[in-house]
């Protein structure tokens, strides 16, 4: 099988200063890494699907407190693109809550994936054509910069291997839940934005 090469969280966040190109480049990680999950097997997909938990986690996380009250603020009718928006990061988390019990070689753990994968798609199209277009058009370059710079310190959050002496996977996730995670995304994204926690 050829080596996958989809980036770690963070592996290569210092490429993108706008906040829109950044999160679009995460939308394209994602995909790579459901692609990445669906064509590996025994430990690479559990690898793999860890990657995707974690970039999943740290990406919506930074959206809840960076783009979201942007968009809530800046764009004409924001509040109800927000909230749309919040519906749909609803559902795929709860998808996302229902697979983090599943093993990854269980035959349920698929058909879930792929449930969880329609969610998040459709969620990134509508983000991109609701609320990213909309924040380039309606702010400028030093806003677009700030913003992804509090993006980039969400994704430096995101644990790029398993934690020092856990050997099992299921082991890893109960060390660090999802939700642990996101709570230290929203502390560095505040830091970043000079808030505090």
């Amino acid at each position: 099988m050829a080596e996958l090469t989809t980036p770690q969280a963070g592996d290569d966040h210092d490429r993108d200063s706008d906040v829109v190109s950044l999160l679009m480049r995460q939308h394209g990680d994602i995909r790579n890494l459901f692609d990445e999950v669906e064509a590996s097997t025994g430990d690479e997909r559990r690898d793999a699907f860890r990657r995707l938990v974690r970039l999943l986690a740290v990406h919506e996380t930074a959206e809840e407190e960076v783009v979201h009250p942007f968009a809530r603020r800046g764009l004409a009718g924001g509040g109800q693109v927000v909230e749309d928006r919040l519906a749909e990061e609803k559902a795929a988390k709860e998808t996302l809550a229902a697979l983090d019990d599943v093993d990854t070689d269980d035959p349920k753990f698929m058909p879930q994936l792929l449930a969880l994968r329609a969610d998040v798609q459709e969620h990134a199209r509508a983000e991109e054509r609701y609320e990213f277009t909309h924040i380039r058009r309606s702010t400028d370059v030093t806003n677009l910069a700030a913003m992804a710079k509090a993006v980039r310190a969400a994704e430096a959050m995101a644990p790029t291997r398993p934690h020092p002496g856990v050997e099992s996977g299921a082991a890893n996730m109960t060390l660090g839940p999802v939700a642990a995670l996101m709570d230290r995304t929203k502390d560095a994204v505040r830091r970043a934005m000079g808030k505090d926690g």
